[in-house]
């Protein structure tokens, strides 16, 4: 039979649990507004019944604690944190996009592109169509010109202060994602070695989650617990988990006590991917020396958003069929690389860096120094366009060496980005520039003012010595036809004939021109129109190297206004402007100038429909992902999440259990006391 003190014992259970309860619900008031609390609860249990060997044969034992537990519901954590990620990604770019939106902006308060557009080809070229040969008139008009070159440097500038600005915010993000792994990290050890007692560690799990929230924002997060077991006694609860965080895509950050550090380092000069690129910009290494994949599809979060500002080509980057390998001049490896891309083929949209890079050769990156762009012609006069790069020595690349067996594989320049950002607006910009400055110059140099021929208005500033490239036209990819490439190659082959006659009086040099097959070979690569980019001496001077933030006015045109041409033909008089008609119609003919498929004019609407775009996508995604975090966020409060009203009532009811406990236990001691001392037992 039970204990003659039994019902002393079960109403002791009582007492313990409900203060435990009143404990419980005290925690929970107390952490009411803290950030990332899970509301906890007591876990009871009937104890084990007796055998009392009476006629009801068993007798309930009181109750056992057997926990304090958190209500969480781990559904919608990850809902949270898959939903987080595109919060973190549109909020970079809605904040980002809003600034480039208000750098191309022409609202009358600042001098946007079409009001200084309009000053030069309507204002400035009006007046001076009215006073052609005044110098004073024309200096006015250069001075147009001149604040159109300075809108598109202050814009490219802008541009590049805001590829710098999301370059420094990549570097804190890697940095914050370091801190929160390496807390996670410890977390995890204390928690396990909690929990190996049996014991749940609420508030350090409450940390946990809270960081994984941090980071959910940061980058995409896939969060994985699993149990660990005793290998030799499987079924047994250790209590111990392995906890891993993997982020970007699947790439592991957390497994247990242990994490990857991340680590950013800056690019060299010569690792620049596009022209218009600061200096600088970080690449991401995992603390193993593993290269870290900013460019992962998978990726989102903040840092998704900012690679994609500073780095976004629209999916414009080099590619393109290894058609050779060879050794160049200079003794350094080359290959050559057939395109067919229209951003590519044509230089006026091209951004290839011209200080070197880096060149991924199917499955082998390797840097180069310079690069040249050939034009060639087959005999049916269609075009090949090719790139020829020269692969940097072994102080760059190491031990590591161009293979041989390349040809027929893919080489690609920097990532696929799939988005308008930094590189793409530069890379836009800098076609117009090109395109219109090599418009406007062909209608100047080919009238004259007075008796003096006309010469060039646009150029661009070199980056030392506080010179101006000169422009030359045999250097020129926009008029380059199968045309011109036969006059090329026709005046050089009579050259060698006259050569020829000339070292052998009385031959026969169309024979022996039609003999000798190198030398044909030889004439057709010398007519080929061919332009090097790169290093020191290799750079020609081209249009290529005309940019939204070099473009500037001719110093001679500034010196000597009266150089300005302002006619067609030497013999007309001074106050001829039929020059002038030309370069009315360039601002709104689009056969005379063509950008993106509208004329020079409308260069404006082209950009701002794309940023524009992008910035109303941006907000409207970002405003809808943050509708939805706060709705999962309430569903998850409404589980988790303290309630003032509810531990109110909690705290009443468990006091009640309390009292009855304690009620009980003074009822019994009266009965003991009539038993042991008033009956003699």
């Amino acid at each position: 039979m039970s204990s003659t003190f039994f019902g002393l014992n079960i109403a002791y259970t009582g007492l313990l649990a409900s203060n435990a309860a009143l404990n419980t619900t005290s925690n929970n008031i107390a952490n009411v507004q803290t950030v990332g609390y899970s509301r906890q609860q007591v876990t009871l249990q009937a104890a084990s019944a007796l055998k009392v060997f009476q006629t009801y044969g068993c007798a309930g034992a009181g109750v056992e604690t057997l926990a304090i537990e958190r209500i969480r519901d781990e559904f919608y954590d990850f809902r949270y944190w898959n939903n987080n990620s595109k919060v973190g990604e549109y909020g970079q770019k809605q904040y980002y996009m809003q600034q480039i939106e208000a750098y191309f902006d022409d609202n009358g308060q600042n001098a946007g592109f079409k009001t200084v557009f309009d000053q030069l080809m309507v204002t400035g070229l009006q007046a001076w169509m009215n006073n052609p040969d005044d110098s004073a008139t024309k200096q006015q008009f250069i001075g147009f010109a001149g604040s159109l070159a300075e809108y598109f440097n202050g814009v490219a500038g802008n541009l590049q202060k805001a590829q710098k600005d999301a370059n420094q915010e990549i570097k804190l993000k890697i940095d914050e994602i370091n801190s929160i792994a390496g807390e996670i990290a410890t977390l995890n050890k204390q928690i396990n070695t909690i929990e190996l007692t049996g014991v749940h560690a609420n508030e350090l799990r409450d940390r946990r989650e809270l960081l994984i929230d941090q980071l959910s924002e940061i980058v995409d997060v896939d969060v994985q617990e699993i149990p660990v077991t005793d290998k030799n006694n499987p079924d047994r609860d250790t209590g111990a988990n392995r906890y891993i965080v993997k982020i970007a895509g699947g790439q592991t950050l957390v497994d247990g006590n242990d994490y990857n550090g991340l680590e950013c380092v800056a690019r060299k000069d010569y690792e620049k991917v596009n022209k218009s690129d600061i200096d600088g910009l970080y690449d991401v290494y995992w603390s193993d020396g593993q290269k870290f994949n900013l460019y992962n599809g998978a990726m989102g979060g903040a840092l998704k958003g900012l690679v994609d500002l500073r780095d976004g080509n629209n999916g414009e980057n080099f590619s393109g069929e290894i058609v050779d390998v060879g050794v160049g001049a200079n003794g350094k490896s080359t290959v050559t690389i057939d395109v067919k891309k229209h951003f590519l083929t044509d230089l006026n949209k091209c951004n290839l860096s011209d200080q070197g890079g880096v060149i991924k050769l199917e499955n082998q990156e390797l840097k180069y120094d310079s690069w040249t762009y050939t034009v060639s012609y087959d005999a049916n006069g269609e075009p090949t366009y090719s790139y020829t790069f020269t692969i940097s020595d072994s102080s760059k690349n190491g031990t590591e060496s161009l293979a041989n067996n390349k040809v027929g594989k893919m080489a690609t320049i920097g990532a696929s980005i799939n988005y308008q950002g930094v590189p793409y607006y530069m890379a836009q910009m800098n076609e117009w520039v090109r395109t219109f400055s090599q418009k406007f110059n062909d209608i100047l140099t080919g009238g004259y003012s007075g008796t003096e021929p006309g010469i060039k208005m646009f150029t661009g500033g070199m980056p030392t010595d506080d010179k101006q490239y000169t422009l030359p036209d045999d250097k020129r990819y926009d008029t380059e036809s199968y045309e011109a490439y036969q006059s090329r190659l026709e005046a050089l082959e009579k050259k060698w004939k006259e050569d020829y006659l000339a070292a052998n009086p009385g031959g026969d040099a169309d024979q022996a021109y039609q003999g000798n097959t190198a030398e044909q070979e030889r004439l057709r690569k010398e007519a080929q129109l061919t332009i090097s980019v790169g290093l020191g001496d290799v750079t020609e001077d081209s249009y290529y190297m005309l940019t939204a933030l070099n473009l500037d006015i001719l110093n001679a045109l500034e010196l000597d206004p009266s150089r300005l041409a302002n006619k067609k033909e030497i013999g007309d008089g001074v106050e001829q402007n039929d020059l002038l008609e030309d370069l009315k119609d360039l601002a709104t003919d689009k056969d005379k100038m063509s950008f993106r498929g509208s004329s020079a004019s409308e260069f404006l609407q082209c950009i701002l429909s794309d940023v524009t775009l992008n910035t109303k996508r941006a907000e409207t995604f970002y405003q809808s992902f943050a509708d939805i975090a706060y709705t999962v966020d309430t569903q998850r409060n409404s589980i988790s999440g303290v309630d003032e009203d509810e531990e109110a009532m909690n705290l009443v009811k468990f006091q009640n259990g309390y009292n009855l406990a304690c009620k009980m236990i003074q009822t019994l001691t009266e009965v003991y006391d009539r038993l042991i001392l008033q009956t003699g037992v």
